[in-house]
């Protein structure tokens, strides 16, 4: 068998830091696996699936390629549908072909990233969710999962706001979802959850004040801090970033894609130095 390959798909791609948490992990537990940033857009995706070769054994995929990549599979898990994105696919040799299997790490890693800071399962009685694109969908997943109370999202754009209706109905969540004009009121829930791109909620830092605040979990890693991270943090609330979230839901992918190659993605052992590795990693690669 050829060195076994992964990456990680999107359009742009050279700024994600997964191939340095993944490479980290490879060479911790001793593996000779190569791990790429490769650039795609959506269009391109179809014939790069179609040209993978049996020595790639699974692909992280990000924007805009999450949604994408859900009729290109042979397999897709129930999470996964209910989501609306995958951005895993584990890859196997079957019958001379390559069989393709998606699945969401999102969804797990928001879950353990909040349960390690806290706020597992039953603790959290409302929650705020700043965007409705594929990761807003994800952290509803997560919020399912959690049981989390009131849960209310501000979405920019009525097509958005349809969409995750639509998931959280299948996710069983009820949510209330208002549009992006009033999302300062949503600033005073326990755990705000902001998934929109950099820049995009900067006003709302402005309309914080001076009172304490809750949880705010700000999905980019890069630039860091955002503004409204900052100026959270600043007002006394706790802040969680988006490196907590990549390097939870990147131990998911390193051991789902060891167990597509024969190894024991399910040891605890191995689960715990993919997530020092990865972690070390993450500090060693934020800016400052």
């Amino acid at each position: 068998m050829s060195r076994r390959r992964a990456a990680v798909l999107g359009h742009p791609v050279a700024h994600s830091l997964s191939p340095v948490l993944h490479r980290a992990a490879y060479q911790a537990l001793g593996l000779d696996w190569r791990y790429d940033a490769v650039d795609v857009t959506a269009e391109g995706l179809p014939a790069l699936l179609d040209g993978l070769t049996p020595a790639w054994v699974g692909l992280s995929l990000t924007m805009p390629l999450k949604r994408t990549v859900l009729g290109l599979l042979d397999q897709v898990e129930p999470l996964a549908v209910a989501v609306g994105a995958v951005n895993t696919v584990v890859l196997t040799a079957r019958d001379a072909r390559i069989h393709r299997a998606g699945s969401t790490t999102d969804v797990p890693g928001f879950v353990d990233a909040l349960t390690a800071a806290g706020l597992g399962a039953g603790t959290v009685s409302g929650a705020t969710v700043l965007g409705a694109g594929a990761t807003a969908a994800c952290a509803l997943g997560a919020l399912a999962a959690l049981r989390v109370g009131r849960t209310v999202v501000y979405a920019r754009g009525p097509v958005r706001a349809a969409e995750i209706t639509q998931v959280a109905g299948r996710l069983g969540l009820p949510v209330e979802v208002r549009p992006w004009e009033q999302a300062a009121q949503g600033l005073g829930a326990q755990l705000v959850v902001s998934t929109t791109p950099a820049g995009a909620p900067d006003h709302l830092a402005r309309l914080l004040g001076g009172a304490g605040r809750g949880t705010l979990f700000d999905v980019v890693y890069a630039p860091w801090p955002t503004v409204l991270a900052q100026a959270w943090a600043a007002a006394g609330g706790r802040v969680l970033g988006g490196l907590d979230l990549l390097v939870a839901q990147g131990v998911h992918q390193v051991v789902r894609m060891l167990a597509a190659a024969g190894g024991d993605g399910t040891d605890p052992t191995v689960v715990e130095v993919v997530r020092t590795a990865m972690r070390q990693a993450a500090v060693g690669s934020r800016p400052g």
